[in-house]
């Protein structure tokens, strides 16, 4: 055979991979059985071995570079260790603190999400169909509306889902929200007693539930004050978003031009109210005042900072991952309905009407 013809095959020759470590490895270095190995590098088991030897043990795999083979452990035990969550739209400032809450939850019970931004134009149906494709063992699902096809489809697959911020009309699945009709009872509230009568509400998208009760929330708090129904001014915007809610409340000025506050159903929307109240040469809170809801973050620090309604955002997505680990658990474990109590923030967007 030629040299050179030799040699540009030994320079072709792929590199052999060095053996990757095992399971046995960490327990030979470790001096113990490979399932106390198991139990210790596994977030949900680790409880089961003593903290001095599970201490050894992980000191132990880093050192060798051993990393547990998810896929193995998957055949095993028929779960993937993957959750998907839906998200309504991640540059929502609102969202990342109940994600937060979700992902730590289940990092500590040893799983790993997967994020989707379904969008205004994406479908929840077709992305959960992808996602359960993928083996996900649950969904968190901070997308749904009223009635929502996407719920009876993750039933009807099989695959436990818990739903964060909104739930479905027929509570079908497990959920965690805040009161959201409280919620606008407290901003209404905090506005009659500042002295105004002359309110309007920007709602949210009726199809949702944080829409439709936020505004049932609304009109009971001035019926209860004493204002007539048909004095009650509402404009609902489509959409979660700043550009909705400016449209809707330039709408809602040039029906009632008296009116002294209006209260959002969402930050983003308060958002827009800010712009319409520019547009029209108004000042905020001096001619009219505006109340927010969710207390997202950085509302603080707009000017005037924002008076709202603060949800426990990140507790929602703890207690809504802690349910979605009982129901992987338990596929039979009953349906809980978690309602957490909101809380209002007066900042500087509120005051007193003019006289």
């Amino acid at each position: 055979m030629n040299h050179n013809h030799e040699s540009s095959i030994r320079r072709r020759a792929k590199p052999v991979a060095p053996s990757r470590p095992t399971i046995k490895d960490v327990a030979s270095r470790c001096g113990v059985h490979p399932s106390t190995v198991s139990r210790a590098l596994s977030p949900a088991m680790s409880h089961l071995v003593a903290d001095d030897v599970a201490k050894q043990i992980r000191a132990a795999a880093a050192a060798l570079g051993y990393r547990p083979n998810v896929t193995a452990a998957g055949l095993r035990t028929g779960r993937s260790g993957l959750v998907g969550v839906l998200a309504p739209d991640i540059a929502d400032p609102g969202f990342p603190p109940v994600l937060g809450g979700v992902t730590e939850a289940l990092h500590k019970a040893g799983y790993a999400t997967i994020v989707v931004d379904v969008g205004p134009h994406g479908s929840p149906v077709e992305l959960v169909d992808r996602l359960i494709a993928r083996g996900v063992d649950g969904l968190v699902l901070a997308t749904v509306s009223l009635h929502d096809p996407v719920i009876e489809y993750c039933i009807g697959a099989g695959v436990p889902a818990v739903l964060v911020i909104r739930t479905d009309a027929g509570k079908l699945v497990p959920s965690v929200v805040s009161d959201d009709e409280a919620g606008m009872g407290l901003a209404v509230d905090h506005l009659i007693a500042l002295g105004h009568r002359h309110l309007g509400h920007v709602a949210g998208p009726q199809d949702t539930s944080t829409g439709a009760l936020r505004r049932a929330g609304f009109e009971a708090g001035l019926a209860q004050a004493g204002v007539p129904a048909q004095e009650i001014a509402v404009e609902a915007a489509p959409a979660y978003t700043r550009e909705a809610g400016r449209a809707a409340a330039l709408r809602l000025l040039e029906r009632k031009p008296d009116l002294t506050a209006i209260v959002a159903a969402n930050d983003l929307l308060a958002l827009g109210v800010y712009d319409a109240l520019a547009a029209r040469g108004l000042n905020c809170p001096k001619d009219v005042s505006v109340v927010g809801h969710n207390d997202m973050p950085y509302v603080d620090m707009l000017s005037p900072p924002l008076t709202t309604v603060r949800i426990a955002q990140r507790e929602m997505g703890d207690k809504a991952a802690r349910l979605l680990l009982a129901k992987i658990s338990d596929p039979e474990a009953r349906h809980d309905h978690i309602v957490l109590a909101p809380e209002l923030i007066a900042r500087g967007s509120t005051a007193s009407p003019r006289r």
